[in-house]
């Protein structure tokens, strides 16, 4: 009864103001729901009614339809991004948002070939990006750095040029290597080159596993493509063994609980296994994803962990420091920031 007593009259602390990393947070689904509206009225882009509301499109993507629906909104809403100062305003607004909820470093998901022909091809649409989060970052005060994703959906040629591409920026914002869209399709394997060419170019490879699919794929990007960090990774608590080779190795699961729950990956946000990834010794970073279609930042995350799954504060400032451990700021930052996240949790 004490210690019942004791959580019960512990101090609720404010989540925006716990310190924290966001290692899992994509390009287009950063844009801020009044934006979309803006640029799509700039551009005479009809939006259909999803994306209209100002609520989170009820979603599904556990099936072929469901999946595809996603990536069409998804579509509908890049193609709204046609200049550099589009580019700039998501940037920046991102940053905004971030710093508004207790970031104090960003990793942001991109694939440049998304917005290369509208922005005068692959380099330009890069170069674009990073001057976007150079401003953007000098401007907020967040750390924000850059990680391309590939398509797994393409050619993995494509990917390799991607990579290339990535490895040639890797002095300028580009820190890591990602491949996203739906992990049903194709094989790990097929990417293994282009993730070669990213870690042999010293960036982290971050590929998405473990979302839509089962702990089969976290295991093919440990084992294809040397993964560093995966994104998302929750279905990895379906196997025990594989639960410990990740505590063992130290591999981040960029978890998104908002995201899981709107894809129907999980039925309702106490399903998500955030607890028995962290009793396991899963190091984790808590992420939005796509807040444009799933209508939840990054504090709203570890709200979840705290009402849906009981975490304390003292477990939260835990997931806190696992996500700056899990980042690619360099070590002085992350030692800044771990005092920080201390000193929220002594306050």
């Amino acid at each position: 009864m004490e210690s019942v007593r004791a959580r019960e009259e512990a101090p609720v602390r404010d989540l925006r103001r716990l310190p924290k990393a966001h290692l899992h947070l994509h390009f287009t689904g950063s844009m801020r729901s009044a934006t979309l509206l803006d640029l799509a009225d700039k551009y005479g882009v009809h939006l259909p009614e999803a994306l209209r509301s100002g609520e989170p499109p009820q979603l599904r993507a556990t099936d072929e339809r469901g999946w595809f629906r996603f990536q069409r909104l998804y579509d509908i809403a890049r193609s709204c991004l046609r200049t550099p100062e589009d580019i700039q305003r998501l940037v920046r607004e991102a940053a905004e948002e971030d710093v508004h909820d207790g970031s104090r470093w960003l990793e942001i998901q991109v694939d440049p070939t998304s917005y290369a022909p509208r922005l005068g091809g692959l380099i330009p649409a890069l170069e674009i990006i990073l001057d976007a989060v150079r401003s953007a970052s000098r401007d907020t005060g967040l750390g924000i750095r850059v990680l391309v994703a590939a398509n797994r959906m393409k050619h993995p040629l494509d990917a390799r040029t991607l990579a290339r591409l990535a490895v040639r920026y890797a002095d300028r914002g580009v820190i890591g290597f990602g491949l996203s869209n739906d992990e049903r399709r194709g094989f790990a394997r097929d990417f293994d080159r282009a993730f070669a060419i990213a870690r042999e170019g010293g960036l982290l490879a971050a590929p998405h596993g473990g979302e839509l699919s089962g702990p089969a794929s976290v295991r093919d990007c440990l084992d294809d493509l040397h993964a560093g960090r995966v994104g998302h990774g929750v279905r990895a608590a379906e196997d025990p063994v594989l639960l410990s080779r990740l505590a063992s190795r130290g591999v981040t699961c960029e978890v998104c609980p908002a995201s899981n729950v709107a894809l129907g990956v999980y039925e309702k946000p106490e399903d998500v296994p955030l607890r028995a990834l962290f009793d396991a010794g899963v190091p984790m970073a808590l992420g939005a994803d796509d807040p444009l279609l799933f209508g939840a930042r990054l504090a709203a995350q570890y709200e979840i962990a705290r009402t849906a799954h009981g975490f304390t504060d003292a477990e939260l400032a835990e997931l806190a420091r696992q996500s700056v451990r899990g980042s690619c700021a360099p070590q002085d930052e992350q030692q800044r920031l771990l005092a920080e996240i201390d000193a929220w949790l002594a306050a």
